[in-house]
């Protein structure tokens, strides 16, 4: 089946800044995919390329078959979107709004945005002004999803949102994957995008450093801490794949892929050294070694894994 996103060999500048160095990754069509990052890794830029609202300096971006910077406005009528801040027409009420949108698309849309709407306890007489923060972040979810595009684009969509509302609509992008629609989600909520994601990828400084299924990644990765006994005793080679290592004073944390937590062991034991620190690490831990690492002077990174 061909990926219904597919980046390849994509870089963008913007003056000296390099917010995509040569990118390429796929998606699979019925995933829950996540881009994490930093503030500035490249995440919204990487969002806008998919829906052709900025073209690549360098390499090329396709969408549902299609050249983003050929076909942009194909892309977006069949792509939902909700951006982190989403632009609305502030003279409108909830109901006009989904009312005008409506035109947009084949019938249908307005019977799914009201279904939305009133799942979200969002009041239609309402006028989006008069919104918090959060009811607008609804009412822009209602507006992505009545349509029930093949690709969902979703820009830090859950900011605003009471804890109970963001759990239901994080539910609700697992209902949207198995029914063979697909997710694209940008987020800083780690522990959100560890309960919903199937394939996730990580962007720092515009570098992809990490790329592979949620599952695999967890399952194969492990946190080593060890304590160093002097200054002048030095670390050991770690006995797998090093995804990031961190010095704290005299402690030094590592994240491993395929660790042989044995041969560590021994390789502690002969160099009189203590007895390391081992535990399976959540997503979270990993994504902050890794930011951690990269802030580093002289640590370059490269891509660790691959889905």
């Amino acid at each position: 089946m061909a990926p219904i996103v597919q980046f390849q060999n994509v870089t963008r500048r913007f003056g000296n800044t390099l917010a995509l160095d040569n990118v390429s990754f796929e998606i699979e069509p019925g995933t829950v995919f996540a881009l994490l990052g930093a503030n500035g890794a490249g995440k919204t830029t990487a969002i806008r390329l998919m829906l052709g609202l900025d073209s690549p300096d360098s390499g090329t971006v396709n969408v549902m078959g299609l050249d983003s910077a050929k076909k942009p406005l194909e892309i977006r009528s069949q792509v939902g979107y909700v951006a982190d801040r989403p632009p609305l027409y502030e003279w409108m009420t909830v109901d006009e709004i989904g009312w005008f949108t409506s035109g947009f698309y084949p019938s249908g849309f307005q019977a799914k945005y009201d279904a939305l709407r009133a799942r979200f306890d969002v009041d239609g007489s309402k006028a989006i002004r008069e919104l918090s923060k959060g009811m607008r972040a609804k009412v822009a979810l209602a507006l992505s999803m009545a349509h029930e595009p093949p690709l969902l684009v979703l820009d830090e969509p859950t900011s605003g949102l009471d804890p109970l509302v963001r759990r239901e609509f994080l539910e609700s992008m697992v209902d949207v994957a198995s029914a063979g629609r697909t997710v694209f989600l940008s987020s800083h909520q780690v522990n959100e995008v560890e309960r919903v994601a199937d394939v996730v990828a990580i962007l720092l400084n515009g570098k992809l450093v990490c790329i592979e299924r949620l599952e695999d990644l967890k399952r194969n990765t492990t946190e080593v801490v060890l304590t160093l006994p002097n200054v002048e005793a030095k670390p050991p080679q770690m006995p797998g794949q090093v995804l990031a290592h961190v010095p704290f004073g005299h402690d030094l944390v590592w994240m491993v892929r395929d660790l042989d937590a044995g041969r560590l062991q021994d390789i502690c034991r002969d160099s009189n050294l203590p007895s390391p620190l081992i535990r399976q690490p959540n997503l979270e831990d990993i994504l902050l070694a890794m930011l951690r690492e990269y802030r580093l002077p002289n640590r370059p990174q490269e891509v660790v894994a691959t889905n």
